[in-house]
């Protein structure tokens, strides 16, 4: 292991669930944070991809020396906290409940130094009025910032599929980027994502015509997609989980959702919208496929547009 893996390690180590309150030894700085030294031989932006590259595109909270001014305790402020205006950049991930920070800041002598702290993470839904909509939801539990949502062109996209979709999924897709996974585990698939196997056009076109080719044995009692009726894929996990809409319905609004584990005769299935079994498998404990069981707090990592 070289110097940066190992020193992601730690960072990830620090992340763990139930750790306690971090306290920083660096004279001045108050408990609730941790700053790490970083490995002598690596930059800026080459460590902020190493972490990216494990902790997803990341949030900026300071560019050129000036803060974000909306920054607050939902979007990352700790990680600027112990620096105060001497801050000269700072990128942010959230993950469970810590935060992630990487940037740089100025010495008392005007020199600038690299700096990488593990921080304390609140409950992004804590005091938040009761969400409108599962949607809105699942906004609030994972703080995501919704000044990052994107334009898509359904019309193309439903034309291409030949069928309409529900419009919860179409409000996360546009909300929550070009791709992702919700607490690093449910990743969506969603139109022009930077990879085949999740985005829901070109993935729905892989399905149907494997299928038609090999056999839909895999999905059984279920037929695929476009077969009448059949299984649309809009989400998975690196565990092979499956999670699909039976598109029997002429309303997709009242598509069900059936998911599925990488063993045979394992469908179950969930009367209710796409929106409300994201925010269910990420605050219900008892949901089958419920990440609530190992996080407290939640988030969005994104893989970029």
């Amino acid at each position: 292991m070289d110097a940066v893996e190992e020193f992601l390690a730690d960072v990830h180590r620090l992340t763990a669930q139930g750790t306690g309150t971090p306290v920083c030894g660096r004279r001045g700085h108050p408990a609730g944070h941790l700053c790490l030294v970083p490995p002598a031989e690596i930059g800026l932006e080459e460590l902020q991809e190493a972490i990216g590259s494990r902790f997803g595109e990341p949030r900026r909270l300071a560019t050129g020396g000036t803060a974000d001014p909306a920054a607050s305790a939902r979007t990352g402020l700790p990680l600027l906290a112990p620096f105060g205006e001497r801050v000269v950049e700072m990128r942010a991930w959230a993950y469970g409940d810590r935060w992630i920070g990487c940037g740089t800041t100025r010495t008392g002598d005007g020199d600038v130094r690299l700096v990488v702290l593990v921080a304390e993470r609140e409950d992004p839904a804590a005091g938040l009025p009761e969400p409108a909509s599962w949607v809105d939801g699942v906004v609030a539990v994972t703080g995501w910032d919704t000044d990052r949502a994107r334009t898509v062109d359904w019309a193309a996209v439903e034309t291409r599929l030949g069928t309409g979709l529900p419009a919860d999924y179409k409000r996360l897709a546009e909300i929550f980027g070009g791709a992702g996974a919700f607490d690093g585990y449910l990743q969506l698939h969603v139109p022009d994502a930077p990879f085949d196997s999740s985005d829901i056009v070109r993935h729905t076109e892989w399905l149907g015509e494997w299928a038609r080719t090999r056999g839909s044995d895999l999905w059984e009692p279920y037929p695929v997609y476009p077969a009448p009726g059949g299984l649309l894929q809009w989400a998975g996990t690196e565990q092979a989980d499956g999670f699909y809409w039976l598109t029997g319905d002429p309303d997709p609004d009242k598509w069900p959702v059936l998911a599925k584990e990488d063993v045979p005769d394992s469908w179950q299935r969930f009367d209710g919208t796409t929106g409300e079994f994201v925010h269910r498998l990420l605050t219900d404990p008892d949901h089958p496929f419920s990440s609530a069981r190992w996080f407290d707090l939640h988030w969005f990592q994104s893989y970029g547009t």
